[in-house]
């Protein structure tokens, strides 16, 4: 089979505000989703859907489901060739087994099924894999679904059409985003002993939200900016294209991709063919928009080019690291008792299972416990202090007197409007009674006085929207202080942000 590379990806993070166009409420139960995998195609114009086996419930069924209920518009635009439906798996050294075991059977069968229904096979032939630190770990994914591709008994129907998905591996700290052109090097060696040839192509996905929330905004975007640079230098040395995957969502903190701003993204993540497409970006906007957002990036991102960055600068964005990521954590650190609960308000949007954060595991962080990136980003949203500006000013100072600031500003294209984008929905007079509670907090407010200092400019609500932001985020503030329900304002505020977290 040979079809195209996809520009834009739908994905089922629960970021979302508002009520869904398609739907009747804003929480979009399992039921729904292969009605809105099919909307995503047609009515957006979206390329590939991302069906996630990580940490949610999941429908089974969805090929039966699509063929069945929307058979014209699958046999015109069948699934592998113009329309691409891709599963994320649970990580095997995370999650329990069956879950993948459920999810290979799915990928096999539905090979079968797209034969049976006359349409292109196999429809499904790439899946995710999340939290990939290892070449090994891939490999392994591919042995375990090849074992299973080996059961022979008629009733299995496979007729080994699919007996080697690609694997996409999606690296979510810092440390294995720079480094994930070593793993993809050793994927591709072993996959060549293994198998006896290279995949076609690789598709190395970085995230952006976990980063962000474990390390702080600036030491994410850059380690990004170095990994797309050395993809761009590995491609040229093995002679296999890859195309880069972005994990971005709406606020600046999770990636900053809203239907008003494609350009700019385009241009801060020069490199990148793929991005995510969430909720908050289908949902929380215009339909229109949304629409001629998407038309743009399916025809830009096919021309975009990774920015070569030599060693030596990229030498000194690493040593610039450290000092970020101190600041950032030595707050969260101290201030994720609030977090956690004002996180227990944050309204639901999907059926999640349980699932542990990158925090859960790393050992750097101690036993300290936060939410998952949307509700971690709602929750310092709903209290009025951004968490983009957490780290960042005192991060900047120490760059502007260490001599590290040009460099910072000129692989971060976007860092002040990015800032003042986040400060829009700043509440300085939180920030400030939080600040005389906790050194902590304190510190983050510092962190908003640097920004002001150095980009000469004043944080803080711009429009009517804004003000009326700050407002909702007061009452936020005085409702946790008095042990009330605050889900009404949460909500509130998340409507005029246009994105729940």
């Amino acid at each position: 089979m040979t079809g195209k590379i996809p520009s834009t990806m739908a994905t089922q993070h629960p970021d979302h505000a508002g009520v869904p166009y398609w739907h009747n409420e804003a929480y979009i139960s399992t039921q729904f989703e292969s009605k809105e995998v099919y909307l995503s195609f047609s009515e957006l114009g979206i390329e590939e859907y991302k069906w996630d086996w990580e940490g949610k419930l999941v429908d089974e069924s969805i090929l039966e489901r699509l063929f069945s209920n929307y058979f014209k518009f699958f046999k015109k635009n069948p699934l592998g060739l113009k329309t691409y439906l891709t599963f994320r798996l649970p990580n095997p050294k995370v999650e329990t087994e069956f879950r993948i075991g459920r999810a290979f059977m799915n990928l096999a069968s539905a090979a079968s099924e797209a034969q049976h229904f006359n349409l292109p096979t196999p429809p499904l032939f790439e899946v995710i894999l999340p939290m990939t630190t290892s070449a090994e770990e891939m490999i392994y994914i591919q042995e375990g679904y090849q074992q299973m591709h080996k059961l022979t008994h008629p009733v299995y129907r496979l007729w080994g059409i699919l007996s080697n998905p690609r694997v996409i591996p999606l690296f979510e700290d810092v440390p294995t985003i720079i480094s994930s052109d070593k793993i993809l090097e050793k994927y591709l060696s072993i996959h060549k002993k293994m198998f006896k040839k290279l995949p076609p192509y690789m598709r190395p996905y970085v995230a952006r939200s976990d980063p962000a929330l474990n390390f702080g905004i600036i030491p994410t975007v850059l380690a990004i900016k170095i990994a797309l640079s050395r993809y761009a230098k590995l491609e040229s040395r093995i002679n296999i294209p890859l195309y880069p995957i972005i994990g971005a969502a709406a606020l600046p903190f999770r990636g900053g991709l809203n239907p008003l701003n494609v350009k700019k993204f385009i241009n801060e993540y020069a490199g990148i063919r793929t991005t995510t497409i969430q909720s908050a970006f289908r949902y929380d906007f215009e339909k229109e928009t949304v629409k001629k957002a998407i038309l743009t990036l399916n025809k830009l991102l096919p021309k975009s080019k990774a920015v070569k960055i030599p060693e030596d600068e990229e030498n000194s964005l690493q040593n610039i690291f450290p000092v970020f990521e101190k600041y950032y954590k030595e707050v969260i650190e101290k201030i994720s008792p609030l977090v956690n609960k004002v996180a227990a308000f944050i309204p639901k949007r999907r059926e999640r299972v349980q699932h542990t954060g990158l925090y859960g595991y790393s050992r750097s962080v101690g036993k300290v416990k936060l939410p998952r990136a949307i509700t971690f980003t709602a929750s310092f949203y709903s209290l009025g202090v951004p968490p983009e500006l957490i780290g960042s000013g005192r991060g900047l100072i120490w760059a502007k007197k260490s001599g590290n600031f040009n460099i910072i500003k000129k692989y971060y294209k976007y860092l002040k409007e990015d800032l003042v984008e986040a400060g829009r929905y700043l509440n300085k007079q939180n920030l400030v009674n939080l600040s005389r509670q906790s050194r902590a907090w304190k510190k983050v407010l510092e962190d908003v006085e640097s920004i002001e200092e150095i980009f000469g400019i004043t944080l803080g609500p711009q429009n009517v929207n804004e003000h009326k932001h700050r407002n909702l985020t007061g009452k936020i503030f005085n409702c946790i202080k008095n042990a009330e329900d605050p889900t009404k304002y949460i909500l509130k505020a998340a409507l005029l942000r246009k994105s729940l977290g």
